[in-house]
């Protein structure tokens, strides 16, 4: 059952009660006074709220997204730059923030907690720049010579790189970014940041605090230094943060939106007194989602303005979520796959008025199992489920009411991550399994999807144990379609295929002095990035053709 609720931006609360939310219900609305804020969010932890642990994204620096929904890997052949790949998003023209980013000229990567600029045509590093946070794991997000450099601690830098990099500013709010997206050079950043709570409170029940803690210590905090100023205090006033009338969440959720060409600032915050670990974003809506209790929430946020993003609608849909690609939109309807007790069930919601509500839904996929990798490519839908063995299911979407399985190949092992490889073929990279459902090593497959009713395994290529990245981090992962060539960086080296029509032929692979993180096609050249440095080879050939050593 999928449980609907409504939005409200209304201008004022007067409180807030615990519980959750019920079908219909009004689910947002303005604190209006820092009395009430303080009332409400001491109500919420006296509900018997666990104390709340740092909201966990897919994919940490090291272990991370993928191609256009609906299309083939992007392409890029900017003005005065050669045709080149883009980080693995997962909507085409909405950035995703990565340890290594290009615009086909140079190639700009934090992986070793320094930002680093490497020329694409010499083949050289031209320039390097210590970030702060003394080299805490980031990502950063890339326009024209404008770079954001975002830590996992709430750290976001601007950069320019124009001539010798240098910092524009920073802004730092203690907590976790959750995830970031950019569209247009403006960078929509999530951010989670938890209640302050005395050191002598046990855990993991805090209720007892509730009644000595301030609005100081649930409200999230920021320090900034740019143009040669430092400033510091509350990210939000108490009286605009957003609350649902019901809730238990004591973390906050706060949207903040940037311009990579203007000056740094505040970022223009939107907080919801919500917790959020998975994002997903269009280039006109942003989403935001969270697992509580059974059933994950989901807040829509527009991002079309030049402004800060608007909240627009939530919805309660029933299981959890795998990663931000068990959501997709399509034709103004967000599909949304979970996995709830021994089933697994995709729901299509339609936004009316300031609702996510059920339009349509499919349960029974895979019962017993849980979901292991989902993908959407317009009107058609994959999803892998697993315990034993892996069925591949084939979703009709085209109607939003009535979303039917059509397809399902059974097969041992599971695919972890799916990817377009032309029309009619599909990549899954995971792991292959005996019967019992013990992983007995890292295996890539080949699928013909042409017929959607008939799904098919043409192509396997099975290593002895090891395990690709791309499992747990979307990012690392390329599938390079004029050259057929995928790259997968695994535990130990990069694995480097060529997808012919109905088979899978290795071609080398190619190994750091640390594991190889990133790999990305510029030109006529294959680049491999890790902590340790970079590698140039021949995409043709691939020999090598340069090292870049990191000091």
């Amino acid at each position: 059952m999928l449980v609907s609720v409504a939005l409200l931006t209304a201008p004022a609360c007067t409180g807030s009660s615990a519980g959750p939310p019920s079908a219909g219900q009004a689910s947002l609305a303005a604190f209006g006074s820092c009395d009430a804020a303080l009332e409400g969010l001491r109500e919420a932890l006296r509900s018997g709220a666990p104390a709340p642990q740092p909201a966990d994204r897919e994919g940490a620096v090291v272990a991370q997204g993928a191609a256009p929904a609906g299309a083939v890997p992007d392409v890029r052949a900017e003005a005065s730059a050669p045709a080149h790949s883009t980080t693995n998003n997962h909507e085409q023209g909405v950035e995703e923030p990565d340890i290594v980013q290009t615009d086909g000229r140079r190639i700009v990567t934090v992986a070793d907690g320094r930002l680093r600029v490497l020329d694409a045509a010499t083949r050289t590093q031209t320039s390097t720049l210590d970030l702060p946070g003394g080299g805490r794991p980031s990502r950063l997000l890339l326009d024209g010579d404008r770079a954001l450099v975002a830590g996992q601690d709430g750290r976001l830098t601007l950069v320019d790189l124009a001539g010798a990099p240098r910092t524009i500013g920073t802004l730092s709010v203690p907590g976790t970014m959750v995830d970031a997206r950019l569209v247009n050079g403006r960078a929509r950043v999530v951010l989670h940041t938890l209640p302050r709570f005395p050191r002598d409170v046990p855990m993991p029940q805090p209720a007892a605090a509730a009644g000595a803690m301030t609005l100081d210590d649930w409200l999230p905090r920021y320090e900034l230094e740019a143009g040669g100023r430092s400033e510091s205090g509350r990210l939000v006033d108490c009286d605009r943060v957003l609350h649902p009338r019901r809730y238990t969440a004591t973390g906050m959720l706060t949207v903040l939106s940037i311009d990579l060409a203007g000056e740094l600032g505040t970022g223009e915050p939107v907080t919801i007194a919500a917790d959020g670990r998975v994002v997903y974003g269009t280039a006109e809506t942003l989403y935001v989602a969270h697992d509580a209790t059974g059933r994950t929430e989901i807040h829509a946020f527009d991002i079309t303005g030049a402004g800060p993003a608007r909240h627009v609608a939530s919805g309660v849909v029933e299981g959890t979520l795998l990663n931000q690609y068990a959501m997709s939109e399509h034709d103004g309807h967000l599909r949304v796959a979970t996995t709830t007790g021994a089933d697994n069930t995709v729901t299509v919601l339609a936004r009316r008025g300031d609702r996510l509500t059920e339009a349509g839904r499919l349960g029974g996929l895979g019962k017993g199992e849980r979901i292991y990798a989902v993908r959407y490519f317009g009107p058609v839908g994959y999803v892998v489920t697993f315990r034993q063995t892996d069925p591949l299911y084939t979703l009709d979407l085209a109607d939003p009411a009535a979303p039917r399985a059509v397809g399902e190949l059974k097969i041992t092992g599971y695919s972890a991550y799916l990817h377009r490889a032309g029309e009619g073929r599909l990549i899954g990279v995971g792991q292959e399994a005996d019967l019992q459902g013990r992983a007995l090593g890292m295996q890539v497959s080949l699928f013909d999807v042409a017929d959607p009713a008939r799904p098919r395994r043409v192509a396997q290529h099975r290593l002895t144990g090891g395990l690709a990245q791309v499992e747990s981090d979307t990012h690392a992962f390329l599938y390079w379609e004029p050259e057929r060539l995928l790259v997968l960086p695994t535990d130990t080296d990069a694995l480097v295929l060529r997808v012919g029509d109905g088979n899978l032929t290795e071609r080398t692979r190619i190994a750091h002095a640390t594991p190889v993180l990133r790999a990305l096609v510029i030109g006529a050249d294959l680049w491999t990035v890790s902590a340790s440095g970079a590698l140039v080879h021949d995409l043709a050939t691939l020999t090598e053709r340069s090292r870049i050593p990191f000091p």
